[in-house]
Parts: structure tokens; sequence; C-alpha cells
């Protein structure tokens, strides 16, 4: 009969691992950098995790912006950490062809398929060469214009109307939950096709089928009715405009109205600049269009300061084909991996200076009263260099129409005690939602 048991045996080789800690960083630096034998930074990471976005802007402060994260002994989750504008300059311009998504990352995110999202290399430019000419078309400009101010007037003003009738709490943010397994679970499910992987094996198909069958729906709509060069606009729908080449992108509002609705002053000058321009126009559920918005300034460098301090997606991944120097003097060997953190980024004081945790819309706007252009490698929050997103001029409309709608016809109030923190998910949402009460604003 054996005097030990695997609980007894694992106990010992934990109080050892313990120990050596104890005697590795005796009198050494800030626990928050502690890299504990075997087990890597993986210790504080978790602790962490419900604040760790913060946990790690402090590390990378402490490293003086770059650092390298080191997971578990027997695993491969070693990534080199940065918030350096000038690295992210080398990694998205300078040194462009060097950095990829790569394998990993697109079998993470195997349900976008093949699109620009995910590709490398050749299969980007043709995507991104596709997708290019739509939207810089006036067509799809004019589509999209439509299509935001019908769904505005027709869905969000009634529904935000009848919630302030009712006089009830209501969730600013739509809940997107995103559950992750670890890799070797759901590639272990995947390769059995058991659980959720097998799920997702078989909604994929299905997916894929649909998609298939609606485009080649379309395709013969359009080829029965128009010749190719034909089209006619009121024709023009979302499909179409896929067919033709166009992804989509999202961009969260959660964050801008939280931000502003508590800040009175930059809510008032927002007002004013909607009443100083277009107060004449219509009196009730004023919607603006594509060509309004352009002129609501101080609205854009809200919405801009918004996504500096909560980046829809908090890191930007990538993988490096060849060894390669960054600017901040770090080795990149290849196939190492690289993250950018766009909420550390904009946390930064040597970025944005000693005023970088303000919500301050003014430091957008120039002495005369521009906006003021600040590099991309700096505020990546659409990427930077060639990956630049090109739906972010339209973004920028969809966010502004919406906007001010809301905020000229409701006076929005957080409910009281409501906690306000993010997520923990690919996309920076919050925690528990945006609970707010909303009145009917009497300008």
């Amino acid at each position: 009969m054996a005097m030990f048991g695997c609980p007894e045996i694992l106990a010992a080789i934990l109080c050892l691992v313990f120990l050596f800690q104890l005697l590795w960083n005796r009198s050494k630096r800030d626990p928050l950098l502690t890299d504990w034998p075997i087990l890597g930074m993986l210790p504080p990471l978790v602790l962490n995790l419900w604040q760790v976005h913060e946990f790690v802007t402090q590390v990378l402060k402490k490293k003086g912006g770059t650092g390298e994260f080191r997971g578990p002994w027997f695993t491969k989750l070693n990534y080199l950490v940065t918030l350096d504008p000038m690295n992210v300059h080398h990694m998205m311009s300078k040194n462009f062809g060097n950095y990829v998504k790569g394998p990993e990352f697109r079998e993470i995110f195997e349900a976008f398929g093949d699109g620009i999202f995910t590709a490398d290399s050749e299969q980007w430019k043709h995507n991104r060469a596709m997708l290019h000419s739509v939207f810089k078309s006036r067509s799809f400009e004019m589509f999209l214009e439509r299509l935001i101010q019908k769904k505005v007037r027709s869905n969000l003003i009634p529904v935000v109307n009848h919630m302030q009738k009712q006089g009830t709490v209501v969730d600013l943010q739509d809940v997107f939950n995103r559950q992750t397994l670890p890799t070797s679970l759901w590639k272990l499910q995947k390769w059995i096709q058991i659980g959720e992987e097998k799920k997702m094996t078989r909604a994929c198909k299905i997916f894929d089928q649909f998609l298939h069958e609606c485009i080649a729906s379309k395709r013969k709509e359009l080829n029965g009715k128009y010749g190719k060069n034909e089209m006619e606009e009121h024709h023009l729908d979302l499909l179409t405009v896929l067919i033709k080449g166009r992804d989509t992108i999202t961009s969260g509002l959660t964050w801008f109205f939280w931000l502003v609705v508590t800040h009175p002053l930059v809510e008032r000058k927002i007002l004013q600049e909607i009443e100083e321009n277009f107060a004449a126009k219509e009196g009730d559920s004023m919607i603006l269009g594509m060509e309004e918005v352009k002129n609501l300034i101080y609205l854009h460098c809200a919405i801009c300061e918004s996504l500096r301090l909560f980046p829809p997606i908090p890191f930007e991944r990538k993988q490096a084909i060849e060894h390669d120097m960054l600017p901040s003097g770090h080795h990149v060997y290849p196939n190492e991996n690289i993250l950018i953190s766009l909420y550390a980024m904009g946390r930064s004081e040597e970025i944005w200076g000693k005023d970088c945790l303000e919500f301050k819309p003014e430091r957008w706007i120039s002495k005369k009263g521009g906006i003021v252009h600040v590099p991309s490698y700096k505020f990546i929050s659409f990427n930077a260099g060639p990956r630049t997103c090109l739906g972010k001029d339209l973004s920028f409309v969809q966010m502004k129409i919406v906007a001010s709608a809301i905020l000229w016809n409701y006076s929005i109030q957080v409910v009281e005690d409501h906690p306000i923190s993010p997520s923990l998910s690919i996309v920076l949402l919050m925690k528990y939602g945006l609970k707010v009460r909303i009145t009917k604003r009497g300008i």
C-alpha cells in the first residue's frame, strides 16, 4: 500500500514551488512583475483577471512600455506585450510584411472564414482591394445613410421613447457574451467531435449553406433585372453590397454614452453644437444625415476621446515571421506572438500627457477649431498602417447619427450605484451592462 496518494504529492510539489518562490523573490522587485518558477507570470495574471486591462497597464508602465509575459513552462503562452507607439509604427507600417495575424489567430476565429478580418498576405490583399472600391462608392454611402436613418427613426427612437414613458430601467448595452475555453480542451473536442465544438462544426456548415443560398438567390435576382453596370441605387441593399465585397464593422456606443452623461459639461457642449447647427431643422426626433453630422466637430472629438479610453478591441495580436529588432530594443523571434495593448496606450502619459486619464474632448480640437490629427500608430482604435480600417469614416458617421439623435431627444441618467467595469472579453463590453433611466428632453 502506497504511503502517499496523488493529492499529497501534488500538495508537496506546490509547497516546494512556493518555498522556492519565496527564496527566488526575496527582497526583489514589485510583485506585479513576479516571474514564478514553473508557473511563470500566470499566478499574478489570474489574480488580476477581474481588472486585467488595468493590471496590464500598470505592468507595462513599470516595464517602460514593453515587457514579456511568460506563461507556465509546459505551455506556449509567451507574449511580448507593448504600448510603445514606435513599436506599433514599426510593426504596422515600417516592417508590415513581417507581422501577420498567423494561423493560431485564424484557428481561434474559424467562424469568420477567410475574410479580411483573419486573412494574411495575398488573401488579405485581394480582400482589401475588393472592399476598397465599395467603401469609397457614393452609392454605398447613400445606402448606409438611408439604412442608419431608417433604423434610428423606425426602431431606436420608438423603443427608447417607449422605455422613457414606462419609466423603467434600461440597459443601453447590447449584451454579447463570449465564453472562451482553454485551447487544448476545444481542440480535443473538435478532433473527436463532441460537446460545443461538434455544435460549432454543424453551425458553421449550416451558416455557410444559408449564406450561399442567399448569395445565389441575390445574384439570380440582379442578373435577371439589370445589366452589369445598371444596378439602380434604390435597389441597393446590404447583401448586394456584400456580394460586391463589403465587410461589416461594429463600434460600441456604450462607453461613449456613459462618459458623456457622467460629464455634464461635455454633454452640454454637444447639445449646444447640435442646437447651433440644426435647431431650426426639426423639432422632436431630429435625425441628422451623413453630410450634416460632419459639421459636429465637438461630438466627433468626444467620440475620439471615448475610443481612446475604451477601445472596442482592447488588444491587437501579431505574430512575427522572421527575427526582428523593435525600436524599444526588444528582440522578436520567428513565430513569437506580440500583443499591443490599446487600452494601456490610451492611458500612457508619454503619448497623451499627464491628464491622460481624463475624459477631455478638447484635446482633439485645434486652436483653429478643427480636429487635431493624431497618427494612427498612437490612436489605433481603427488599426494602423496598411490594415487601417476601411470603414473608419463610416463608423464615425454611424456613431454621430445615433449619438446626436439620442442626446438631442432624451436625457439619460445612470442608475445610482450601478457598477461600471470592463468585461473580460475580446470586445470591451461593460461587465454588468449600462443601466440607465431615460426621460424626454425639454430643449
